[in-house]
């Protein structure tokens, strides 16, 4: 099945599907304010991919961006996603898979965080397609090391100090290593 066929359970500290699998906890806090300062440095026009329990988001508007587009596949977080964005003027929001979405433009910073994502293996392509020059990249990284899984050029890792709650999703324990990408 789908992620986006999955039912989802919203919970005040995470988001759960319908086999009892975390797909975002709110111990994910700093590493979600560490990815918006990142790819926020310019001000510019983001993309975020993968709205979740909607945490990046909020660091992201807390930059004072220029645009902030977001793409979200599942029709329950789309629902929050829209509450969320009602009072927001420079929030675009795109329904579908990043993958295969129309209409994006070209970005000053990317952020990938999606769940049961079959598309993962072109990022890279797609991120450097829908970059500026001296865009930002960042995305979620599931693992307690540096992960390049992409192969980008120009990558390094700034180390965030995390507290995770017990979940399947990750083996991180204390150290979230976040990609830092310059295009």
């Amino acid at each position: 099945m789908a992620f986006k066929d999955t039912i989802l359970t919203f919970e005040d500290n995470k988001i759960v599907d319908d086999s009892g699998i975390e797909v975002m906890m709110s111990w994910e806090a700093p590493i979600m304010e560490k990815s918006a300062e990142y790819i926020c440095n310019s001000k510019g026009d983001i993309l975020e991919i993968g709205f979740g329990m909607g945490v990046c988001a909020d660091y992201i508007q807390a930059q004072g961006v220029n645009s902030h587009t977001i793409i979200e596949i599942h029709p329950q977080i789309l629902e929050k996603l829209n509450t969320w964005a009602t009072d927001r003027s420079n929030v675009t929001i795109i329904e579908g898979d990043w993958n295969s979405v129309g209409g994006l433009s070209t970005y000053d910073g990317i952020f990938l965080d999606t769940f049961g994502d079959d598309n993962l293996e072109k990022f890279k392509d797609f991120a450097i397609a829908k970059a500026k020059s001296g865009a930002r990249i960042t995305y979620w990284n599931n693992n307690e090391s540096t992960y390049n899984p992409y192969g980008f050029d120009s990558i390094s890792y700034e180390e965030v100090s995390v507290s995770p709650d017990d979940n399947y999703y990750t083996e991180i324990s204390s150290k979230y290593f976040m990609p830092k990408v310059v295009l």
